[in-house]
């Protein structure tokens, strides 16, 4: 991929952090709100709370029997956005051996920084309350541009904003999203094989996937080689 350290962009929910949990709760209050106690569960459909809000309550009125009630789907996102921002690191955390990875490839030259579909404002407010956002070069989120992944250019532009090459660069993901971002752009995808979801990510054929965060800076160099 050229000469000199690639840049390393990270998604956040379901691959630097489990935040389906706060999700799921803010998913769930809506639901109360509407007095219909709570219709998710923690667990269970955490693989849900990372396809985003409008994924939960989705989920939630067709439980009900309302899968096609739109407008009420509408009328609840924004009250799940408040929601969530409430709370949002109740139970949150990071996978193991996240932070420590990224820290080890920042000590290595390469520029990191976070391109996710949470929107902007609430990725900032995460990370800011996790204490690691001064770890991250930039953030460019769902609604920090007119498009959001998988088209390429949030991931080009964060790239932009460390600095970076847009066409020396890896994203490190945890779905299908991820993945066609990366191919979009003509850049890799390493794939976390320990997220909530229930995707197989090695039948996306990314270039790689990690079962662990220690195995990432190996596989950097690697495919940076």
């Amino acid at each position: 991929m050229g000469d000199g350290p690639g840049t390393v962009v990270f998604d956040l929910d379901g691959t630097l952090a489990d935040t389906s949990g706060d999700l799921i709760a803010a998913a769930n209050a809506c639901f109360r709100g509407m007095g219909v106690g709570d219709l998710l569960d923690p667990v269970a459909d955490a693989g849900t709370a990372l396809r985003g809000g409008r994924a939960m309550l989705t989920l939630g009125m067709k439980r009900l029997g309302r899968a096609d009630d739109f407008d009420e789907i509408d009328r609840q996102y924004p009250i799940l956005l408040e929601a969530y921002g409430e709370a949002i690191d109740t139970h949150t955390v990071f996978y193991p051996g996240a932070m420590d990875a990224v820290e080890t490839l920042r000590l290595a030259g390469h520029p990191v920084a976070i391109c996710t579909n949470k929107p902007e404002a609430l990725a900032l407010k995460l990370m800011t309350s996790l204490g690691v956002l001064d770890r991250f070069g930039a953030l460019v989120g769902a609604d920090t541009l007119a498009v959001r992944k998988p088209d390429p250019e949030p991931l080009r532009e964060v790239v932009r904003r460390v600095g970076g090459d847009p066409g020396r660069c890896l994203l490190v993901g945890d779905t299908v999203t991820d993945r066609e971002t990366s191919k979009a752009a003509k850049v890799p995808s390493v794939l976390v094989t320990f997220g909530p979801g229930d995707e197989d990510v090695r039948a996306l054929e990314p270039e790689a996937t990690i079962d662990h965060f220690d195995e990432l800076p190996e596989v950097v160099r690697r495919l940076f080689a």
